[in-house]
């Protein structure tokens, strides 16, 4: 299940733009079956600048403790603290409650690098 509004990394995180400018991420439908059942999320914090492509966070399962990546370079303007209480989200809702940052790109057009639903879905049935 890759919605097609979305964008995508090679590192199973998913993008959406919001009509103020920011975009939301998450992890993608397929890391978090591939992980299981996830018991922690580590976040950024509010403020933090982001590099595109570099570890932003993390997300514990019960088989493993895996990395989060940014998919764009920005600065963190809110992030999803309801994970803290419920981290079982990003499994129940990966693209809906279970989102984790929501980011304020340095170049809004970089959002056109990212693969779509069609390139993740190829990229994914190869795996």
């Amino acid at each position: 299940m890759f919605p097609d509004e979305l964008r995508y990394t090679a590192e199973h995180e998913w993008v959406r733009a919001t009509d103020s400018g920011t975009v939301v991420f998450g992890i993608t439908d397929f890391a978090q079956e591939s992980l299981g059942d996830i018991v922690y999320v580590s976040l950024p914090s509010v403020g933090d600048a982001l590099a595109a492509g570099a570890a932003c966070g993390e997300v514990e399962s019960t088989k493993s403790v895996s990395d989060i990546y940014s998919p764009l370079a920005g600065e963190v303007v809110a992030c999803n603290e309801a994970l803290d209480a419920a981290p079982e989200a990003v499994n129940s809702d990966p693209y809906g409650s279970g989102w984790m940052v929501e980011l304020r790109p340095a170049d809004a057009s970089a959002m056109d690098g990212l693969l779509t639903a069609a390139d993740y879905r190829a990229l994914v049935e190869k795996a």
